[in-house]
């Protein structure tokens, strides 16, 4: 949508607000573009402590932290998603060289593309991400007259499954490319990245289906144990125990 006309704002003018309200960094003319589609993770640090966040507001780490719980709760297998660090990830992902955009490409021009091609809002990672967080949390008060971290379980699935159907938000904003193509994602490396990137905590998922961490790379044991239980799955090693 390019009507810039008030009260009919495009798509890109509603994301730039948005960022705008939600007190990000100001959008300069170079901002990131290309597919948004997380990367590697970013270097091999300790993670920060669980309550130190290094890009998200504490509204949008509200936002994040009900998210990770409601998607991977406490059970007899693991610990919530924030116990687990899934929280502390994607926001050390956001905050890095991933979320500021640094391997997309980084000038324009900015042309709307075929869906096809995927992303295509001049945003970084980050950018998008924040925008997204606060168009799906006004989306929230819209149908349920409060923020996505106050919804119980069974309201806060139908919302997001909602958000990942293309059913919820406004229409300018690609809250479905958001949550399946970005926020996803992020997810699901930050149950399986090696813990040394803030997730997976005391490699509770590696534990869980049986993968043994680094060993399993070695081109050697790929070969030696292929279609066989790996011996020390129960005991997994991240690049930490090679330190």
């Amino acid at each position: 949508m390019e009507n810039r006309q008030p009260g009919n704002l495009g798509r890109r003018d509603f994301l730039y607000r948005a960022l705008l309200a939600g007190g990000s960094a100001s959008l300069g003319a170079n901002l990131a573009g290309g597919a948004v589609a997380p990367g590697a993770a970013e270097a091999a640090t300790e993670p920060p402590p669980a309550s130190i966040y290094l890009a998200l507001g504490p509204d949008e780490a509200a936002f994040v932290e009900a998210l990770v719980n409601l998607l991977c709760p406490a059970d007899e297998l693991t610990p919530n998603g924030v116990d687990c660090g899934l929280a502390a990830f994607i926001d050390r992902q956001l905050a890095g060289g991933f979320g500021k955009g640094e391997r997309m490409y980084r000038r324009g021009p900015w042309r709307q593309g075929p869906p096809e091609l995927g992303y295509q809002l001049p945003l970084t990672p980050e950018e998008f991400f924040k925008a997204g967080l606060a168009a799906a949390d006004a989306a929230c008060r819209q149908h349920h007259g409060r923020s996505f971290a106050d919804l119980d379980a069974t309201a806060g699935n139908e919302f997001l499954t909602m958000l990942a159907d293309g059913r919820g938000g406004d229409a300018r904003v690609p809250l479905a490319e958001w949550f399946n193509e970005l926020v996803y994602p992020l997810f699901i490396q930050a149950c399986f990245a090696d813990p040394v990137y803030g997730g997976n905590r005391d490699k509770v998922f590696w534990k869980m289906i049986g993968y043994p961490g680094l060993p399993a790379v070695n081109a050697l044991n790929m070969v030696k144990f292929r279609g066989q239980p790996f011996p020390g799955a129960q005991a997994p090693q991240s690049m930490a125990d090679f330190g």
